[in-house]
């Protein structure tokens, strides 16, 4: 009996082992695909993720604006925010955002992505879908779009981790869920990324704990990597995973002791920069993500931070809850674009914002696919707190691009002035953004590795497109 639960443990631990890293490959892999860096236009991403669903209508392309009073009709509504000037001419962006708007000179607002259709709307699946550009469920686990990206190129730094998470927690909300593609998958541990859940502790995600000498921390380590090899991990998974792991637990000891782990350490900033990055987490991480890239990070992503019902996720309150939103990230990204342009890293860092979807106050999915409703909302308004655009909404999202070799001043796609505010101009789906950054950076649309004896692109089928009215045209 005792044989057997322990054969039962063993063969449940070769499958734990086998779901945690994808499909076990029993050599290195091996990318197929020819770089082009030397046409690369950028060397390093920024994505800084507006997780939750950011209203299109009422952030980046505000429509007809209709203030509060009780009785209005529901259908009124298309702007709760009047709408601001910004740096281009004509253009304009909602009120809360005048600090981006004077920097939109800088970059290109697209107004035209289309979220997946993915049946019930579930904020984690589109999350997923953004971030690898795959609908879940997949057979594999699929690389996150920043482990690709340190995969082909590698760190800038060797000290630096090549892919760097900053303000999201695991546990709250959906956790699992978000674990399942905050992954580097079939690519290997050391791609995966370098979590700071929070970026007022970046410290401690690069020091041993309060009250551990150095020689303790080390004495850990060394037990950590005999717990490793005796673990399912080390009994089942493949030489490449267990290499890529020896190699993730290497370069974060390395990091523990370099001069760059200063860079995590908020408090060197100057107190008149750090205050203006200074609305929360979210502020703090945009400053966080400016020293890394100084210190030659490869790819960052700063998220708003996914739980549910709270910040952009507006199920309620959507109008009070935004006034707050706005004020959390317009400081904060329009001086990471200005301090990255004045240190004259801006031309080679991409830097993109974006949100898994839009919202709407009535259409739940879009015009031609409706799905079940997730909020009631009235026909007629009473109570300020159903002023806000509740539902979820796919079919017009905006996005935000500069540096990396994007146009300047640019205005992409186009979103209808009436409800329903669907893309009606130069549709952009996941496949076409997700390819164009990695032409910026020289990765070639045919990079692919052989995972259960098919071709497993950095976009499905490797039929992304890039969408060339987003780039500079070159000399």
């Amino acid at each position: 009996m005792n044989n057997n639960r322990r054969d039962f443990l063993k063969q449940s631990a070769a499958t734990i082992a086998t779901m945690a890293i994808g499909s076990p490959i029993s050599q290195l892999l091996t990318s197929c695909g020819v770089k082009n860096e030397s046409n690369a236009t950028a060397d390093a991403v920024i994505v800084l993720f507006m997780a939750g669903g950011m209203a299109h209508t009422e952030t980046f392309d505000p429509k007809k604006y209709t203030p509060f009073s009780k009785g209005m009709r529901s259908d009124s509504v298309l702007s709760t925010f009047k709408s601001v000037p910004t740096a281009l001419d004509g253009v304009h962006f909602s009120e809360g955002l005048e600090s981006i708007g004077k920097i939109l000179n800088k970059g290109t607002v697209i107004r035209s992505y289309v979220a997946a259709d993915l049946g019930h709307i579930l904020h984690t699946r589109h999350q997923y879908n953004w971030h690898t550009c795959y609908e879940p469920p997949q057979s594999v686990v699929v690389p996150h779009l920043g482990s690709w990206i340190a995969k082909e190129l590698g760190p800038k730094n060797e000290v630096i981790p090549p892919f760097i998470n900053i303000g999201q927690r695991f546990d709250v909300g959906e956790g699992e869920e978000l674990k399942a593609f905050h992954s580097a998958g079939f690519l290997g541990s050391e791609y995966g990324p370098f979590m700071i859940p929070d970026p007022t502790k970046g410290l401690d995600s690069v020091r041993p704990p309060v009250g551990m000498s150095q020689k303790r921390f080390e004495s850990r380590n060394q037990l950590y990597e005999k717990l490793v090899k005796e673990s399912a991990m080390g009994e089942f998974g493949s030489d490449y995973q267990k290499e890529s792991l020896k190699r993730s637990m290497e370069q974060a000891y390395i990091l523990l002791n370099s001069p760059e782990a200063k860079a995590f350490d908020l408090s060197q900033e100057p107190k008149e920069k750090y205050d203006i990055y200074n609305t929360g987490k979210f502020g703090l991480g945009c400053l966080m993500a400016k020293r890394l890239i100084e210190q030659g990070a490869r790819y960052i992503t700063v998220t708003t931070e996914y739980v549910p019902f709270e910040g952009w996720d507006t199920h309620e309150n959507g109008h009070t809850r935004l006034v707050g939103m706005k004020k959390m990230i317009d400081a904060p990204i329009a001086q990471l674009i200005k301090d990255l342009d004045e240190s004259g890293r801006m031309d080679k860092t991409l830097v993109i914002l974006a949100s898994e979807f839009s919202r709407d106050m009535l259409m739940e999915g879009r015009p031609d696919l409706r799905v079940l409703d997730q909020v009631d909302q009235p026909d007629v308004i009473e109570d300020i707190k159903n002023y806000g655009m509740h539902r979820h909404f796919t079919d017009g999202c905006s996005m935000l691009m500069f540096g990396g070799g994007v146009k300047k001043g640019s205005v992409f796609g186009k979103t209808a002035d009436e409800r329903p505010c669907k893309t009606i101009e130069k549709p952009i789906k996941i496949a076409e953004v997700h390819q164009t950054i990695y032409h910026a950076l020289g990765i070639s649309p045919d990079t692919n590795y052989e995972i259960e004896k098919r071709p497993f692109y950095t976009t499905p089928d490797g039929k992304g497109k890039v969408a060339t009215d987003l780039l500079e045209k070159k000399a």
